[in-house]
């Protein structure tokens, strides 16, 4: 049964005269006539015309595209405002401003040190003898200040530059195996070790490799140590950290004691030599100990690159790096035998130098993030910038004596080192 008002309603709807609906489904049953159902139809709304901005595709930037612009749907007519760089753009060019600061800040320093000393040697005079000798003009100094200068000073820096960038890039490596930005060479034993086979050869009186024995038996004891440390931590064909990281631990006691050893059964002059070689020191710097470091060490430093991309991937975490298509205990073994061919090259030839391999990295990873693209080799660079002016202070802070180089980097370390344990626990709100 239907209701009067019921059926004036329903009328127009099965009426012959019912006007066409439009877009929005709305026909004379609005109240409208079909000439105005007609222009509704016709023009788009008010709601269509504003969302019309809105749902404009956009453009994603390509590959060399800093910044887009965007319109301001409140007004169209005001000029449209850039938008911020995507995140890995200006990571990028941070990147990039920082490399040129250390290679500029390396530069430097490179040229005051080779100046600086008991004979000055002005700097444009350095400049000048450099030219000279690679055939771009110039003119040479007199007999002393050459010999000084190439025999002693740049002998010097390349040493402090090349050892300084094998700690840097070792310590990089090891943070990044280890998951853990605490992580340094020393923590699985081969600087110890190598000091063990360069106080050997000292305590022992080796000298079947003449000026290079020391050298020799520190390297080679280094890799021993690291292969050691490496197989008395495997368990069931896998490595744990933590098993490694103890067994390093008592890998260093078990060197300390053999160390200890050594000087007790040694003579005043070989204590002397001992002593002086375990604070570290480039005092002793010569071009056949730079060529000896340096094959080592650009090895080592052209090769650790090529892992940036897997350790990123294995900072995810083992499993998720083992699902992404990463051999974890290959790329462990692999990055353990460069950190041992680094720092038992600069161990071999300067002596133990402590807290550039946890100093840098750390820094590095606080101004421009933690990607191993850049940490890597910017790591090389900036540990090759802090020894130099390094060994820079210790040759001039105490004129005319000389501070052990391992004892000042130490001083400066473990004062950073405690407050980068307060600050990692402060943010992680305790250790428990």
């Amino acid at each position: 049964m239907t209701l009067p008002h019921e059926a004036e309603t329903a009328a127009p709807e099965s009426g012959p005269e019912r006007s066409p609906a439009g877009p929005g489904g709305a026909g004379s049953a609005s109240g409208r006539s079909p000439q105005g159902a007609e222009r509704t139809a016709a023009a788009p709304s008010d709601a269509e015309n504003r969302s019309a901005p809105e749902e404009t595709p956009q453009r994603a930037p390509g590959p060399g595209e800093a910044t887009t612009t965007k319109a301001d749907p409140a007004d169209p007519a005001k000029p449209a405002k850039p938008a911020k760089p995507a995140a890995g753009v200006r990571r990028g060019r941070k990147a990039f401003w920082l490399v040129l600061a250390l290679l500029a800040t390396l530069l430097l320093l490179a040229l005051v040190s080779a100046g600086t000393g008991a004979y000055r040697i002005p700097t444009a005079d350095v400049l000048a003898s450099a030219q000279h000798r690679l055939g771009l003009g110039g003119a040479p100094l007199d007999r002393v200040g050459e010999s000084v200068l190439w025999n002693v000073r740049l002998p010097r820096v390349v040493l402090a530059l090349l050892v300084g960038a094998s700690l840097g890039c070792a310590g990089a490596l090891m943070q990044g195996v280890f998951g853990n930005p605490l992580a340094e060479p020393g923590v699985i034993g081969i600087s110890a070790g190598a000091a063990v086979g360069a106080v050997a050869a000292i305590g022992l009186g080796l000298s079947f490799f003449g000026n290079w024995t020391i050298t020799v038996c520190a390297f080679v004891a280094g890799l021993i140590t690291v292969s050691s440390v490496y197989l008395l931590s495997r368990n069931g064909g896998k490595t744990e950290v933590v098993t490694l990281i103890l067994t390093g631990i008592a890998v260093n006691a078990f060197a300390g004691a053999l160390i200890g050893l050594f000087v007790f059964f040694a003579d005043s002059g070989q204590v002397n030599q001992i002593t002086f070689w375990q604070l570290g020191s480039l005092a002793q710097a010569t071009w056949p100990k730079v060529l000896a470091v340096l094959p080592c060490a650009v090895a080592g430093l052209l090769v650790a690159p090529f892992y940036a991309r897997r350790l990123d991937l294995l900072s995810l975490g083992e499993r998720p790096a083992r699902h992404l298509g990463i051999d974890v205990e290959r790329l462990r073994l692999a990055l353990i035998l460069v950190v041992a061919l680094l720092t038992a090259a600069a161990v071999a030839v300067a002596g133990v130098i402590t807290f550039i391999g946890l100093l840098v990295p750390h820094l590095l990873r606080m101004a421009n993030g933690p990607g191993h693209r850049f940490l890597v080799p910017g790591s090389a660079l900036a540990g090759a910038v802090v020894l130099v002016a390094g060994d820079l202070a210790a040759r001039t802070l105490a004129q005319p004596a000389e501070l052990p180089l391992g004892v000042l980097t130490a001083l400066i370390g473990s004062p950073f080192f405690f407050w980068l344990l307060r600050r990692t626990r402060r943010k992680q709100g305790g250790w428990a």
